[in-house]
């Protein structure tokens, strides 16, 4: 049984907290940096606050973007910390330093409810070494400082990594509210769904998405396939795709796919339209043609609006629904009706409905539609596809042990 965070004494105590604040930034036009989506930050704040109102003195281990073990200036967390103050209505203490004399020296200096926030920690090659000794040395620095460790960084929990896995083992652990929240969502949908059971998968890439359809064919009743990998659908079934994103390797596997679906009854849905442009840009000229007819010279970047209508019609009815991957190349105007047009169609379902984090997340942001609308946004891509796929996700497992 995983702990809870009623079941940790925190007050006067230092508890570690592995939160996920990777969030996109962007520079301003005076060189300063700026977030873009902030989705993740204000999903870390009720754990924090929380344990800050209790009395913990709060220690956030998190990292941002790729680093790759080095320190990279634009990778810093500090752009974060200074809003993650503002959404928790305290101060933060940024530390740009991962351990060392420096991470010590903050924490013996805290009070109760205070909140540091430490460096990148990927930016310590430790955190994410393939090495055993390795991470389990780098936690056991973090483990000296704290009493306690909390997990709720639920977009890194398919990770091996010092600060997801190593640290619980050394130290009396439990799930944050957020993670507890995911797994509540995903074990729904995946051990008892509602029926119908609609998923709507879309993104680029086929090779991304298969195991977790294949998995998915015992549960579900139906499929709907939209964005970059419908392309290599539509070429499966001997349609001309012109430009179109299409993995050529993958026309067996989809094949495959296809025919175990149809053994099982599960609907397959396929765009019946799509909206091509002969360039990706945002003045690009555009026209919507039948998806069995792609021109040659034209690539295929968004659904038509007859497919957002059958995308629509499919969804009316469902009674749990999981989203994952947008329909089109949402961030480019000419590209974003069929991602919006599905959204609004998956929000007004009647249906429990999960939306897979990632790109189908940010998409739900950047177009203005109002969060509450879903069921559950989770906050992990990689984590959410995994626990379709029916892996076991180490962040999680080693919750469970003692």
């Amino acid at each position: 049984m995983i702990r809870t965070l009623d079941d940790l004494p925190v007050g006067g105590r230092v508890v570690l907290v592995r939160s996920d604040l990777n969030v996109p930034l962007r520079t301003l036009p005076d060189g300063s940096v700026a977030i873009s989506d902030d989705g993740r930050v204000r999903a870390s704040v009720p754990t924090l606050q929380a344990l800050a109102s209790r009395g913990a003195r709060v220690v956030v281990l998190a990292h941002l973007g790729r680093p790759r073990g080095q320190s990279v200036p634009g990778l810093s967390l500090e752009p974060v910390s200074a809003r993650l103050a503002d959404l928790l209505g305290r101060p933060v203490t940024f530390v740009p330093a991962v351990t060392g004399p420096e991470v010590a020296k903050a924490v013996a200096s805290m009070s109760d409810g205070d909140v540091v926030l430490l460096e990148n920690v990927r930016f310590d090659p430790r955190e994410t070494s393939k090495d055993d000794a390795d991470r389990a040395a780098l936690a056991a620095e973090w483990a000296g400082l704290a009493d306690s460790f909390v997990s709720d960084g639920f977009g890194v929990v398919h990770r091996e990594q010092a600060s997801v896995t190593d640290v619980a083992r050394l130290l009396p652990h439990a799930e944050g509210l957020l993670v507890a929240q995911e797994r509540s969502s995903f074990a729904r949908v995946l051990n008892d769904p509602a029926r119908p059971y609609v998923v709507v998968m879309g993104g680029s890439k086929v090779s991304d998405k298969l195991a977790v359809i294949g998995n998915l064919l015992a549960t579900v009743d139906r499929i709907l396939v939209g964005g970059g990998m419908a392309f290599t659908f539509l070429r499966a079934l001997g349609h001309p795709v012109g430009e179109s994103l299409l993995e050529e390797d993958m026309l067996g596997s989809v094949r495959d796919l296809l025919s175990a679906a149809a053994d099982r009854g599960v609907d397959i849905v396929l765009p019946v339209d799509v909206v091509v442009a002969r360039e990706l840009a945002e003045d690009a000229k555009t026209r919507v043609v039948p998806a069995d007819g792609i021109p040659d010279g034209w690539k295929g970047l968004d659904i038509g609006p007859r497919t957002v209508e059958l995308f629509a019609a499919a969804l009316a009815d469902a009674r749990t629904v999981v989203w994952n991957g947008p329909m089109g190349v949402f961030e480019l105007a000419p590209f974003a009706a069929g991602t919006l047009g599905v959204a609004r169609a998956v929000a007004s379902s009647p249906a429990f409905t999960v939306v897979g984090g990632g790109d189908s997340a940010a998409a739900i942001r950047q177009l203005g539609l109002d969060e509450g609308e879903f069921g559950h946004i989770s906050t992990g891509g990689g984590a959410s596809l995994e626990l379709l796929e029916g892996r076991t996700l180490p962040g999680l497992s080693v919750l469970e042990e003692d």
